[in-house]
């Protein structure tokens, strides 16, 4: 039996701008097959370590450039196709420049109490405990009994 799986390797960071903000993209529907406000985030990319690539993705989706983000966790699941996606989570307060939307889509800083008020992506709301709370360093989704997903905490 092999160890080793194919994986996507991705990122997704909550910057707090320290008066009570979380920054939030809402993501061109056109260009995503999901809908909803999420955290920016994306891809790591070949040879790029999994610092660089989230310091990188927040630059080109938001206009900011990051400083010390800490990985506070992960949330993965196996795609149809048998793929592991990994999402690396990552946190940070410190960033240098001004917000600006991409064609990734529009950015904003939104009050932490006024998401669940939003259109959001469909589990953010539950994501954000993985950010927010310490006992907790992982979101998995497993499949059980055809496309219904379980949500899995740890």
């Amino acid at each position: 039996m092999s160890r080793s799986e194919k994986v996507i390797l991705t990122n997704m960071c909550l910057v707090e701008d320290g008066k009570g903000n979380i920054l939030i993209q809402f993501r061109d529907p056109k260009r995503y097959t999901w809908s909803g406000a999420a955290l920016p985030g994306g891809h790591v990319e070949a040879g790029e370590s999994l610092h660089a690539s989230v310091v990188r993705e927040i630059f080109e989706e938001t206009g900011l450039t990051i400083a010390n983000p800490s990985l506070v966790g992960m949330k993965h699941w196996h795609t149809k196709e048998g793929i592991r996606y990994l999402v690396f989570l990552y946190r940070t307060h410190e960033f240098k420049g001004e917000i600006r939307s991409s064609e990734e889509g529009e950015v904003r800083w939104i009050a932490r109490e006024e998401l669940p008020h939003i259109n959001l992506a469909y589990d953010l709301l539950n994501l954000l405990r993985v950010f927010e709370e310490d006992e907790l360093s992982e979101l998995f989704y497993s499949e059980r009994l055809q496309d219904d997903f379980v949500r899995e905490f740890w």
